[in-house]
C-alpha cells in the first residue's frame, strides 16, 4: 500500500483539524468528505480538496477508501462506524466511540467481524507531556500512586449550546460536560493512573437554560490500585479556566496544565525539562491540538501499512466512556458505582426523568 486514503463523515469543527493531520502525513490523502448539507459538505471540499458526498452508502462503494474518520454527533457514531466496517473499511471515531456501551461494543464488535481496525481519536495522550509523565509513572518515579485528580474548567455559553440541535441533548450528545468536553481530560486520568474501580458523583445543570444535561459535575473516585481521586467538570467557569490532570505518589507529584506538563515535583531531586517552547513556557501551543492529531494518524497509518494494531482501539478508547457512564449512573441513583458496568441501560430512564 502506498498510500493510506482515507475519507471525514461529518462538516463540524473537528473536520478541518483531521484532514489538517491526514494531509501533514506523507503516506497519508484525504479523498473523500460526506455531510448531510451538500452545499457545505461540497463548500468544505473545496477547500480540503477532496470529493464531495451527501450519500454516505456512495461514498462507501468506492474501493480506493481505506479508513473512514467519523466526526459526527456523538449519538450516531457508532451506527456509521458499524457500516464502514461492513463495507470493509478501517474505522477512525472522533471522541466518544458512542454514548451507550451497548452501541460501543456492536461498533467493536461489528469492526472484529468485518476484519478492519478500530481507532478511537485521544489525541491529548500524544502532547509531550503526557508522554513524558506516562514514562516517568512505569518507571515507578513517582512511586505508589496515592492520589489522581481531574479538573475541567471551562466556558460554553448559552448561544453555544443553542447553536446546534443536538448540542446539549441526551440523544446525541450524551451527556454534557462530562461526556463532550470532559472526556479527553478523564481519558487522560485513567491512561496515567490506570483503571477506575469504583465512583460517586453528583451532576446539575445551573448555569444555562433549557439545558438537558449537566453543565456541571464532581465524582470521587477510587483506582483499582486502591489510590483516591476526584473528577470535576463545568462549562460554567467564566471565561474559562485552567483544565489539570494531578497525580500524587509516594515519592512525589506531578501537574498537567492544558496538556502541559507543568510541574514534576520528585523526592529523588529529578527535574524534568519540558521539550518544547510552549511547555517551557506553561503554556499550549496553538497548533498543540492539531500536531498531537498528527502524530496518533500517524500511528494510524503506520499499523494499516504493516498490518499492526491501532495504539488507541476500540477496547482502549472504550474506558473513558464507561467511567462517564458509570458517574452519570452514581448521579441519577445516588448511589455508589463500581466498574465494570454490566449495561447502559439507565441512561434511557435518565433520558425519560429530563436529566437529573
Amino acid at each position: 500500500m502506498s498510500t493510506v486514503k482515507f475519507a471525514i463523515v461529518g462538516t463540524g469543527s473537528v473536520v478541518p483539524i483531521h484532514a489538517q493531520a491526514i494531509s501533514n502525513i506523507s503516506d497519508a490523502e484525504l479523498v473523500a468528505i460526506c455531510g448531510r448539507s451538500a452545499a457545505k459538505t461540497q463548500e468544505l471540499a473545496a477547500k480540503l480538496k477532496c470529493d464531495s458526498y451527501s450519500d454516505y452508502q456512495e461514498m462507501l462503494k468506492r474501493p480506493d477508501i481505506d479508513v473512514v474518520s467519523i466526526c459526527t454527533p456523538s449519538g450516531n457514531h457508532a451506527d456509521l462506524g458499524v457500516e464502514a466496517a461492513r463495507a470493509g473499511k478501517h474505522v477512525i471515531i472522533e471522541k466518544p466511540l458512542d454514548i451507550t456501551l451497548e452501541k460501543a461494543d456492536e461498533l467493536i464488535k461489528a469492526c472484529q467481524t468485518n476484519n478492519v481496525k478500530l481507532g478511537s481519536i485521544f489525541q491529548r495522550r500524544y502532547s509531550d507531556g503526557v508522554a513524558a509523565l506516562k514514562s516517568l509513572l512505569e518507571q515507578g518515579k513517582l512511586g505508589k500512586l496515592i492520589f489522581g485528580g481531574c479538573y475541567i474548567k471551562l466556558y460554553r455559553s448559552q448561544e453555544y449550546y443553542d447553536s446546534g440541535a443536538w448540542r446539549g441533548t441526551w440523544e446525541l450528545d450524551g451527556g454534557g460536560v462530562l461526556m463532550n468536553q470532559g472526556i479527553h481530560y478523564i481519558d487522560m486520568l485513567q491512561f496515567l493512573a490506570g483503571p477506575v474501580a469504583e465512583v460517586q458523583g453528583h451532576c446539575g445543570t445551573f448555569g444555562h437554560e433549557g439545558l438537558a444535561v449537566e453543565d456541571t459535575a464532581a465524582a470521587a473516585v477510587k483506582f483499582q490500585s486502591g489510590a483516591l481521586g476526584v473528577i470535576e467538570g463545568t462549562t460554567c467557569a467564566f471565561p474559562g479556566l485552567v483544565s489539570r490532570v494531578d497525580i500524587y505518589g509516594t515519592e512525589g507529584s506531578a501537574v498537567i496544565e492544558n496538556e502541559v506538563l507543568t510541574s514534576v515535583q520528585l523526592k529523588s531531586g529529578y527535574e524534568y525539562k519540558a521539550g518544547s517552547s510552549a511547555e517551557k513556557a506553561g503554556v499550549s501551543s496553538p497548533d498543540i491540538s492539531f500536531e498531537c492529531h498528527r502524530r496518533q494518524f500517524q500511528e494510524i497509518v503506520t499499523a494499516i501499512r504493516n498490518d499492526g494494531e491501532f495504539p488507541i482501539d476500540g477496547t482502549e478508547g472504550r474506558k473513558a466512556l464507561e467511567v462517564i457512564l458509570a458517574i452519570y449512573k452514581s448521579a441519577f441513583t445516588g448511589k455508589k458505582v463500581l466498574l465494570p458496568l454490566s449495561d447502559s441501560l439507565f441512561m434511557k430512564d435518565l433520558a425519560k426523568n429530563g436529566g437529573f
